[in-house]
């Protein structure tokens, strides 16, 4: 029962906190999207066209109203994950022994700082290159043909914009549990390198999936992924060391005990 009212604690803490931040996202909403824009005026500018008539529409008239939402519970979600995580940490800490839990904390301050950087990778880079890519398709209208404009609709972008945030700090996330299973024991970095052509297939396989059918994006993630990959690699290597010199050093202190409590052989007559 106690355990239980634990859990209790900790969930109403998690959802008290995301519910704050959601209603501080709501209330800065249109700002935030503003802020989001950014990167699309950025891509009017490589295109060569003028940034400051960017446009976004909707044609339903709940549309902006919902496209706030979901930017408020994505906002709420990546503000209250801090909170969250360290309240699941604290859940599980007491079952865990000293070195366990020393050894899980730095992954969980490593995992937002990771998917920060994957973040802001999408924000200053990947989204002016792909909204830069899609602008590049517009028409002048002439007499043989038509004029042919890009006017993106707000849950449209908002939905481009998430998805590749998503995908880019999911995918940063990828030495976080490749050296979490290595120091549980469940990986290897020698099965990491045997499985390196695979993860490359599945890298490009991953990005086809999860970002939008431009091959700017799907490379700009396949690319990354293969590099984590790589990086995933050499922490599993020196996670593998740091054990060795933690297994040799364990030895020889239990084989210095073992000497110290052998008691002296008795004086011949």
């Amino acid at each position: 029962m106690e355990h239980l009212i634990e859990l209790r604690r900790r969930l109403m803490w998690s959802i008290g906190g995301f519910f704050v931040a959601f209603l501080f996202c709501f209330f800065f909403a249109k700002q935030l999207f503003n802020l989001l824009v950014v990167p699309f005026k950025w891509a009017t500018q490589w295109a060569g066209l003028d940034p400051h008539k960017v446009e976004l529409i909707y044609t339903a008239p709940q549309e902006f109203f919902f496209t706030q939402v979901k930017l408020a519970m994505f906002g709420g979600m990546v503000i209250a994950f801090p909170l969250i995580a360290t309240q699941i940490y604290k859940f599980i800490a007491p079952g865990l022994y000293k070195n366990e839990r020393n050894a899980f904390l730095p992954f969980l301050i490593a995992s937002p700082i990771l998917f920060l950087m994957g973040a802001s990778l999408v924000y200053f880079f990947f989204t002016p290159m792909v909204m830069w890519f899609f602008l590049a398709m517009q028409q002048a209208g002439t007499d043989d043909q038509v004029q042919i404009s890009l006017l993106p609709k707000v849950s449209e972008y908002l939905s481009l914009i998430m998805t590749l945030i998503f995908s880019f700090g999911l995918v940063f996330q990828l030495p976080v549990v490749t050296s979490l299973m290595a120091r549980v024991g469940m990986l290897s970095s020698q099965a990491l390198v045997e499985k390196r052509k695979w993860a490359i297939v599945i890298a490009f396989v991953v990005a086809a999936v999860l970002t939008p059918p431009d091959p700017i994006s799907q490379i700009g993630l396949a690319i990354p992924t293969i590099i984590l990959y790589e990086v995933s690699i050499w922490s599993a290597r020196l996670i593998e060391r740091s054990k060795e010199r933690e297994r040799l050093a364990r030895e020889k202190r239990e084989a210095a005990e073992e000497v110290a409590e052998k008691p002296a052989d008795a004086p011949s007559t």
